[in-house]
């Protein structure tokens, strides 16, 4: 109904739950900070001279706003819908990371912090918060699990041209959630002066509200470009999920809107050899990194290690409003795998001269599985979270090439 698309859009209440899921799950000494950020994100949301400062940057600095393209070869070649690709991988650093790096690191400032810590996986979080530091002349720490740092040299380097001290986590997985936990523990012990730059839209509460606020002009530009370009709104919204911040920031504008919105997991290895990053479709109520939703679990409550080929999307948890989004059904959730992931990242360069990040990827790869069912005459935007230059070196090596 519309009245539960309106409340949906509202959420979360003043506790930070979104339904069932959300919350503060952190030791006593964290809950003074949050509830200081919660306070102070509240005010520069109602500062017109904040919003002014964020939206100059987002002009002059990211480039918005990012195109919404027509990807008229793309759609040609699978005999499936007109397909709109809200362009993330233009906007400055290389992905949607931006947006929510440069609006977290100007409340920073604006709190007085002289350095923020951030982790990355895929590494374009990291290097968003580094730039976003760089520009507003902060000091910024950024943990990488050594398998990502690997995989993601390039995004490595990128760091530390641009000030930022990448610090190396060898522990479990040596991946996306292992590096959260290594930038709490470092918050938690320099709370004082630190803010903590989270990526997505996972953690205490208001860090998911305020990821998300951040990355909402990706939906409210998507809206009135297609509106303009389309006259109407689109049948179908489709973006990557993993903890969920681009495909949040792409939903949220049209949450009171009768569009049918899709969002793609990570299928990994395949979701029953348990190798895979699909939350809302393989786990369970939990709580990690200081909220509840969704989770990977084994029979006895322990995290499971997510897998995926695109290193944003391998995390073991999702965000609580996707968690709230699925158990209300606003939300469809489905999970691709690596491999389709591949054919789509190959079909895309072929067909519109544009290298998507293999997390985007797997968008493009549901919407091929399900060209023919969808049929012609469906309109659909997805969000291109991200450009794959990042990731070259891999899809080659995973193709038995140089590595």
């Amino acid at each position: 109904s519309s009245t539960e698309q309106k409340r949906l859009s509202a959420l979360p209440d003043l506790d930070g739950w979104f339904g069932r899921y959300g919350g503060r799950f952190v030791p006593e000494t964290l809950l003074p900070a949050l509830r200081e950020l919660d306070r102070e994100l509240e005010r520069a949301m109602g500062d017109p001279k904040f919003e002014e400062k964020l939206d100059s940057l987002l002009g002059d600095f990211v480039g918005r706003p990012t195109p919404m393209f027509e990807a008229v070869g793309f759609s040609e070649s699978i005999s499936g819908p007109r397909v709109f690709l809200k362009r993330e991988d233009l906007a400055h650093t290389g992905a949607h990371k931006i947006n929510n790096s440069l609006g977290q690191t100007l409340l920073a400032r604006r709190m007085g912090r002289r350095r923020v810590v951030a982790e990355t996986g895929a590494g374009q979080h990291g290097v968003s918060a580094a730039a976003a530091a760089a520009l507003l002349g902060l000091d910024c720490v950024v943990f990488m699990g050594s398998r990502d740092m690997e995989r993601q040299a390039p995004n490595v380097t990128r760091m530390e041209l641009l000030g930022a001290e990448v610090r190396p986590v060898r522990r479990g997985r040596s991946s996306l959630k292992e590096a959260i936990t290594e930038a709490i523990r470092f918050w938690i012990t320099n709370v004082e002066d630190t803010h903590y730059l989270i990526g997505s839209v996972v953690g205490p509460h208001p860090y998911p509200k305020m990821v998300r606020h951040f990355q909402s002009v990706i939906g409210r530009e998507s809206r009135n470009q297609l509106l303009r370009k389309l006259g109407r709104l689109p049948d179908l919204l489709v973006a990557c999920v993993g903890a969920g911040s681009n495909s949040l920031g792409f939903f949220h504008r049209f949450l009171k809107d009768s569009v049918r919105m899709v969002g793609v997991e990570a299928a990994g290895r395949g979701l029953e050899t348990g190798e895979h990053g699909a939350s809302l479709s393989r786990g369970r109520r939990g709580v990690l990194h200081g909220s509840m939703s969704y989770v990977l679990q084994d029979g006895v409550g322990q995290i499971t290690e997510a897998h995926s080929v695109a290193p944003g999307l391998d995390y073991p948890a999702v965000g609580p409003e996707h968690s709230h989004l699925r158990d209300t059904g606003r939300v469809e959730y489905d999970s691709v795998d690596d491999s389709e992931a591949l054919e789509a990242f190959d079909l895309l360069a072929r067909t519109e001269g544009i290298l998507p990040a293999l997390e985007s990827s797997h968008a493009l790869a549901w919407v091929m599985r399900n060209a023919t069912t969808l049929g012609r005459d469906t309109v659909l935007s997805l969000c291109l979270s991200g450009r794959g230059d990042k990731d070259i070196d891999q899809v080659e090596s995973m193709r038995g090439g140089p590595s």
